[in-house]
């Protein structure tokens, strides 16, 4: 830390639990008690029980959960592999151009995702390309809404990237292509997982544009827990929430120690 009275640093822990525990901490800790519960009248929940659980991981449930990791995956990939290709495109061109570019990949960001849900509605809807009704649609949208992030991250990297590398492999006689695979990819490796992940997360949260777009037979587990939760079935939903979160964070720790080894090599 910065500051290095013992007092100070006490006050600076303290602002930060007071801040964290009922900001952050305190609503997850709320639903995953309720989806223990059977009822919740007063301070704490009664009637602890494991069978939201038994119902949230099997039947539509489980098939929910496996939507959603197909499509976060799917997304993920897709936004990664157009993000990092519009970034390394980008790099040599001119400082209005890239401006230019990287508003228009963060445009999808700046709008409500509900928008987003309804141009690739309207857009996909019709002939010559029809996916209204399908899961490419969902993953589409999704693939969207990420990319902007994928872009960003990578695009930040290649500004911190020393030339150097890549101008000895050049002078060694090594080609563009050789020195974008064996060179810059695995100089941006560490960053191309942590935008991977970063895009993995918002996908498996992604609603609002879902909701326009899901078919019957790819309901999303935020549709869900949506779902649940409109009807009343509140610690259902809770624990469908749970669910979610222990898979996205599974996901995430398994991309960090991806991460972690690259940036060691």
């Amino acid at each position: 830390m910065l500051v290095h009275s013992r007092k100070a640093k006490w006050a600076i822990w303290l602002v930060f639990l007071v801040l964290f525990l009922p900001l952050f901490a305190l609503p997850l800790l709320v639903v995953l008690g309720a989806s223990f519960a059977t009822n919740w009248s007063g301070v704490l929940p009664s009637g602890l029980t494991t069978a939201h659980y038994s119902a949230a991981t099997r039947g539509e449930s489980l098939q929910a959960l496996t939507t959603s990791l197909v499509t976060a995956l799917t997304a993920s990939l897709l936004a990664l592999t157009v993000g990092t290709w519009a970034a390394l495109a980008t790099a040599g061109l001119t400082k209005r151009q890239r401006r230019l570019l990287d508003a228009l990949f963060v445009l999808p960001v700046a709008v409500p995702s509900v928008v987003v849900g309804l141009a690739v509605l309207v857009a996909f809807s019709q002939p010559p390309l029809l996916l209204n009704g399908t899961r490419w649609i969902v993953i589409l949208a999704h693939t969207v809404l990420v990319t902007a992030f994928a872009h960003q991250s990578v695009s930040a990297a290649i500004v911190r990237l020393d030339p150097a590398y890549e101008q000895a492999a050049a002078s060694l006689g090594a080609r563009p292509a050789h020195v974008l695979w064996r060179i810059r990819l695995p100089l941006l490796l560490p960053s191309l997982t942590a935008a991977a992940g970063l895009c993995f997360a918002l996908s498996m949260g992604e609603l609002s544009a879902t909701m326009m777009l899901y078919p019957p037979d790819w309901t999303t587990l935020p549709v869900l827990i949506y779902s649940a939760t409109d009807r009343g079935a509140l610690f259902t939903g809770s624990a469908l929430a749970v669910v979610l979160m222990t898979a996205t964070l599974l996901v995430l720790l398994v991309v960090s120690r991806v991460r972690n080894r690259a940036s060691y090599r």
